[in-house]
């Protein structure tokens, strides 16, 4: 059910060595207006004539609502790809101009924005720096106003009885079908209590179905393990038309242009139950459609990864019309929390990825009568395997002059792993335009690689693939392998606000659900059998042309899968 690693397809800067030029730019700015600015402008060298270049902006001035930034290389250099602004050059000459969503600077506030260049010979620092036509002078106006800065759309995003962090000071549901199923396994005692997400993938499962109970079955039993104190209980929404549409064995029963159905026969009931009084006091957390937009950047057209099923998706809008839809019905209940998926690392982690990621949330978030007070937080690695942190190598390191980005696993990503991706895509999107105290949750299920094969140390600087395969905690083949992982373990157990910015850590997917059945197995409910569930399989361009990794004789989608759970309790880690 989980997406590939979705390599970046552009040259990508490396980060080996640093040298730091702080400048201080006076803006121009509406009549009447005091200008001041710094510009802090970093560039970094490596290997064969390319740098990467960050220049960050704060503005010390008046508030702002666009700006063009300009500066002169002294030497041969050339912009060859930039990010987070509109950048052209002319000769020597480069101009960054601002985009929807940083274009606005309040009094205080910065914009980082970045780009990879190549040169020749010394690359020396830009001497002078213009923002808006004014020349830097690096003082601090003294006739700045004093400006109240509000939030555009509902100053408010916890209305009704929403708090800040839903699983602060809260128990967590545990799922009845899923805790007897993990209890009959041998050793399954030791984790049957484990809060677990409840998942919606389909019209049948908001009655129940032959698998597990419906939806006001787990809220009656949620208000009675509530028993008066403050609870979460978490759904997976999702059943979008054309769901997933990269991957076979994760499609659902409603076909592209079904959008109706999605809404008046799913979302619709899903609303109502949740909005009944007898639920009111239990907190709600949904994850909202796992798998749908990241599609939309990553597997189109133009990229090589393309998928003619993801083009339709996108030509026709009703991932982004489904979301909006969903957001808004979901939004509208005061004890609802939504969370929307931003797939993992090795797949969004690559810059022509990342910030086109966090802008195409935005439009969801606003489409169909929703804004983005209806989005509480976002979900990263859902029904993943990306490791929570690599403790023995960062993107940062490297071996013999060579960056851990130019090894195979990295691959020019710009992240290592899902706590420090999830906390940089937190504030991607706030300059999206979300809200600035959004929440982040990371899935934690099955990312624990412990066991014999866990790395005690890092690898051995022979060469920076050596260094990094040989201290990765992540032992997949591939970062683009994700259907029942071969010597994945649970992670770490479900917490409260265990790291900055994160709201939880999560078992969204449940351990011993499979990802999708290792070879045709006929159904009811539109999921197909996806290659990359099969171990022989040999792989293709979104997994590197690697074998699989996956577990054999696996069922459909969320079926239960006992080899599955047990080679995630022998792999757990924190161990048993």
């Amino acid at each position: 059910m989980r997406l590939n690693g979705q390599r970046r397809w552009a040259a990508a800067g490396v980060v080996v060595a640093c040298a730091v030029a702080t400048f201080g730019v006076a803006l121009s700015a509406p009549a009447g207006a005091a200008p001041g600015c710094r510009v802090d402008y970093t560039a970094n060298n490596w290997g064969g004539g390319g740098f990467g270049g960050k220049v960050k902006i704060t503005n010390l001035g008046d508030a702002l609502s666009n700006w063009t930034l300009k500066f002169t290389f002294p030497g041969s250099q050339r912009v060859t790809q930039g990010w987070s602004a509109n950048w052209t050059q002319s000769g020597a000459d480069v101009t960054a101009t601002s985009m929807s969503w940083n274009g606005s600077l309040g009094t205080g506030a910065a914009t980082e924005i970045g780009f990879n260049g190549s040169y020749s010979g010394t690359n020396t620092d830009p001497a002078t720096f213009t923002l808006n036509g004014t020349t830097c002078t690096g003082v601090v106006p003294t006739s700045t106003t004093t400006t109240t800065t509000t939030t555009s759309g509902n100053p408010n995003p916890n209305p009704g009885n929403r708090v800040d962090n839903p699983y602060a000071n809260a128990k967590m549901y545990v799922n009845p079908d899923w805790s007897a199923k993990a209890a009959a396994e041998p050793g399954g005692s030791r984790v049957a209590n484990q809060p677990t997400g409840v998942w919606i993938d389909r019209i049948a499962a908001i009655t129940g179905t032959v698998d597990g109970r419906g939806i006001e079955g787990h809220l009656n039993e949620a208000v009675r393990q509530a028993a008066g104190s403050p609870l979460v209980i978490q759904f997976v929404i999702y059943n979008l038309p054309g769901r997933d549409c990269s991957a076979l064995a994760s499609n659902g029963e409603l076909k592209p242009t079904e959008i109706d159905r999605y809404k008046t026969e799913y979302i619709d009931p899903i609303a109502a139950i949740l909005a009944k009084p007898a639920y009111k006091d239990l907190r709600i957390v949904t994850t909202v459609e796992i798998d749908s937009l990241p599609n939309l950047i990553t597997n189109v057209t133009p990229r090589p990864t393309k998928v003619d099923a993801c083009d339709v998706m996108k030509a026709n809008g009703n991932y982004i019309t489904g979301v909006g839809y969903a957001l808004a019905k979901l939004g509208a209940i005061p004890n609802v929390y939504n969370y929307l998926d931003i797939g993992h690392h090795g797949w969004i982690g690559w810059d022509d990825n990342f910030g086109p990621t966090a802008e195409l949330l935005f439009q969801a978030a606003n489409a169909s009568g929703s804004t983005k007070a209806n989005v509480h937080g976002f979900i990263a690695n859902t029904a993943n395997y990306g490791a929570l942190k690599e403790p023995y190598f960062t993107i940062d390191d490297s071996v013999n002059g060579t960056s851990v980005r130019q090894s195979k696993w990295v691959d020019w990503n710009r992240y290592v792993d899902e706590l420090s991706y999830a906390q940089a895509f937190r504030q991607r999107a706030v300059q999206a335009g979300f809200d600035a105290n959004v929440g982040m949750l990371i899935d934690t299920s099955r990312n624990g690689w412990g066991g014999s094969a866990r790395p005690t140390g890092p690898g051995p600087k022979t060469t920076v693939d050596t260094y990094v395969n040989g201290g990765k905690l992540d032992r997949r083949i591939h970062l683009g392998n994700w259907c029942n992982q071969s010597g994945a373990g649970l992670g770490e157990r479900p917490k409260a606000a265990p790291a900055a910015g994160i709201d939880a850590y999560v078992w969204m997917k449940p351990p011993g659900e499979s990802d999708g059945a290792s070879k045709e197995i006929p159904n009811n409910e539109g999921k197909g059998a996806d290659k990359m569930c099969d171990p022989t399989y040999t792989g293709n361009i979104r997994n590197g042309n690697n074998m699989s990794g996956a577990l054999a004789d696996a069922p459909l989608s969320g079926k239960w899968f006992s080899a599955q759970f047990q080679e995630l309790m022998r792999n757990a880690y924190p161990a048993l």
